[in-house]
This record gives C-alpha cells, structure tokens and sequence, in this order.
C-alpha cells in the first residue's frame, strides 16, 4: 500500500453504547500516487491514545503500506507521538482548521475577529519566508496573550511544513477536511440512532457508510504531481526545483 499523503482524525459520534463512553473511530485517508483519495484504516481507539494510534499504524504496516510522505492531523492527537515510531521519517503538518479554533479559544471575543484575519495571512503566503513573517506580526501584535501566540510559534515548523510540496496540493494539506466533510453526514446519522448498542456494531456502521462515500471524492488537485512526491522530487514554495535519479529514470 503506498499513500503518500495521509490524513488523520479521532471523530466521535454520539451513538448510544451501553454504560460505554460514546464511540470513537480513529480514521486513516490516504492518497495514491495517481492523486486518488481512499480510506486507508478506521479503528475503535481514544483520540488522545498514543497506544491506539501506535496499533492502527503497526496493522497498516504488517499489511504493506510505506511511510507516507506527510501527514495532516490535529495536533492533540496521539497520534504523532505513535508515528514517530512507526514510520519515522514522515513529516508532519498540522491541521489549520482545528489550530485556530484552538487559538481564538485562548483570546477574548473582542480580537477574535482580528485575530482570524491575522492568522489568515499566515496560511495564504506565498511562499514560506511570507508566512513566516505574517506568523511573526501575529506574535507581536498579541503578545498579551502568550497562551494564544504560544499555540502558534510552538508549531511553527509543523503548520508551515505544506510549503515543501506542490502549490496545486497546499489546499489539500492544511487540513484534514477529506476527513471532516466526509464524517459530517455520519455524524447526523449516527445521531439518530435509537437505543444502545454494541461498539462492533458502530464501527460496521460508519465503515458502510464511510465505503459509500469514498466513491464521490475526488482526484488532487494536478494529481501528476503526486508521484513526484513520493519520487523525493524537491519543491520548495510549492515550486518543482529538483529532479531526483529515480525520477529521471521513471
């Protein structure tokens, strides 16, 4: 199995199991080299557990999948703790959407709106020397709430890392949307169901579903460019600069 790209998620629906906490299906979407997205692994697990994720990742290996390139998840997973050991050699880069939830919860409501323009500025750089200086204004024009600017400049490296790769695929790589748009009609299904059950049964469930919604992703944006990647081809600030032996022998 080869993904070059992955994308990471704990989601939790409120489907009623028991005297059990509500379920939580740790999920897995990948891309191939020909830029096709498709669910890689889905497990009952914790979120938070770095355990969980560690045997998620450890089954996928047994069953032939190499290291992704990147990964994209949120940054309170357990999740990069467990692929620092697996597959160490994948890069990270941090889910955007969740980062700024995360950091307008830590400012009062009455810069938040400044705060989210800030932010934005950071994301839709350029090129990564742009982003870096935006990161740096939002530091100091909110430095009185080192909490906040905190949440930022300590994944400095990690929400920047999609400016290693294609500008056609950053809009891809800034967050786990494939994941989170995906889940949105399994989470009102989930919702309505009625009475306890099992969690074997839960997972079945939202695999069905989740199986019925993969055949209406689409391709990667210049899905050409995804075997390039995973070639080693070297991008910087989106832009193709070097071409590696085993791509020239491709």
């Amino acid at each position: 199995m080869d993904y070059v790209y992955v994308w990471v998620d704990g989601v939790h629906f409120n489907v009623r199991l028991g005297d059990d906490d509500r379920l939580c299906v740790l999920v897995m979407v990948g891309v191939r080299t020909d830029g096709t997205k498709e669910l890689v692994a889905m497990a009952d697990g914790y979120r938070e557990s770095t355990e969980s994720w560690a045997e998620l990742l450890r089954d996928a290996k047994r069953r032939g999948m190499r290291a992704p390139v990147l990964a994209v998840g949120d940054g309170a997973l357990g999740f990069w703790a467990a692929v620092r050991d697996v597959f160490p050699k994948t890069r990270w880069q941090r889910d955007w959407v969740h980062k700024v939830a995360n950091v307008l919860n830590a400012l009062p409501a009455s810069v938040q709106v400044a705060a989210h323009r800030s932010m934005r500025e950071i994301w839709d750089a350029e090129d990564r020397d742009h982003a870096g200086q935006a990161l740096d204004r939002f530091a100091h024009d909110f430095s009185k709430w080192p909490k906040a600017v905190s949440k930022l400049t300590g994944d400095r490296e990690a929400l920047l890392a999609f400016y290693h790769y294609p500008a056609e695929h950053w809009i891809h790589l800034r967050t786990s949307n494939p994941i989170e748009s995906t889940f949105a009609p399994v989470r009102a299904r989930t919702d309505l169901t009625k009475g306890p059950g099992s969690r074997e049964a839960g997972l079945a469930m939202c695999f069905k579903l989740i199986e019925a919604a993969e055949g209406r992703w689409r391709r990667l944006n210049a899905p050409e460019l995804v075997a390039l990647v995973r070639a080693g081809a070297k991008f910087v600030n989106g832009r193709l600069v070097e071409r590696t032996e085993q791509e020239d022998a491709a």
